[in-house]
């Protein structure tokens, strides 16, 4: 695990968005030209502090098996709701994805806690931490697979998920990964923290991956973040999440 963990030092309004878009036919050649030409908006976003492009999966065993080319996603950080509004109401590429997609889905976060990093960076440093009010609670795990250890990680996850996918608590988990190789994550939403804890600290299988990650060394990076779900929109697979 990284060395960085949250300190509301800094006192910033720090808010995160996962949006996740579904698009069929021949939409889903637009979709990848929209992983190349998102970047260049992207970067010139005001308000903006981290962004990563996104494939899914179902997360089962995470590999190319698993990935589903129909679902997009993009995972943003950002100073302030007020940037995420102006985001959504102009920006070429929601414009774009708009054209595109079926189908999308808005989770607007803020974070509670968070340890690691992600492409060496810390996307909430100096964030003032979020108040567990008793509401639902999104997890994002990511981790960068060490080339060596792909085989003995993917080996040890179909245990795990399917403990996770019959979780009491879970409302909605998706794998997602900024390649379809050697750098997986999840995102989960729950009812609550107590039912994300009981998962993640009474489950038998996840709690054998966790002591395996330790032992085996199979991260180079990895990151763990909690957040408060403040409101969500639209629907993924048809449900209102």
């Amino acid at each position: 695990m990284g060395s960085a963990v949250a300190t509301p030092a800094q006192g910033r309004a720090v808010t995160a968005t996962m949006q996740l878009f579904t698009v069929r036919g021949a939409a889903i050649v637009g979709a990848v030209a929209r992983m190349g030409i998102d970047r260049v908006h992207l970067r010139r976003t005001p308000g903006l502090r981290f962004w990563k492009l996104l494939g899914t999966g179902d997360a089962r065993t995470f590999t190319v098996r698993d990935a589903d080319p129909g679902t997009w996603g993009l995972f943003c950080v950002w100073d302030g709701p007020d940037a995420s509004a102006a985001f959504r109401r102009s920006s070429p590429t929601m414009r774009g994805w708009n054209r595109l997609a079926d189908e999308a889905w808005t989770a607007d976060l803020r974070p509670l806690r968070w340890k690691g990093t992600w492409s060496g960076r810390v996307p909430f440093e100096g964030a003032t931490l979020g108040v567990d009010d008793g509401g639902p609670v999104a997890a994002l795990t990511r981790a960068r697979i060490r080339p060596g250890r792909w085989r003995e990680f993917w080996a040890a996850v179909p245990p795990a998920a399917a403990a996770a996918g019959a979780a009491p608590g879970r409302r909605f988990a998706v794998g997602i990964g900024e390649a379809p190789i050697g750098l997986q994550a999840t995102f989960s939403v729950w009812d609550s923290t107590t039912s994300l804890d009981a998962f993640a600290y009474g489950t038998a299988a996840h709690l054998e991956v966790i002591r395996r990650t330790a032992s085996s060394r199979w991260y180079s990076e990895e990151m763990f973040a909690r957040f408060s779900v403040v409101a969500t929109s639209g629907t993924v697979g048809g449900v209102v999440v």
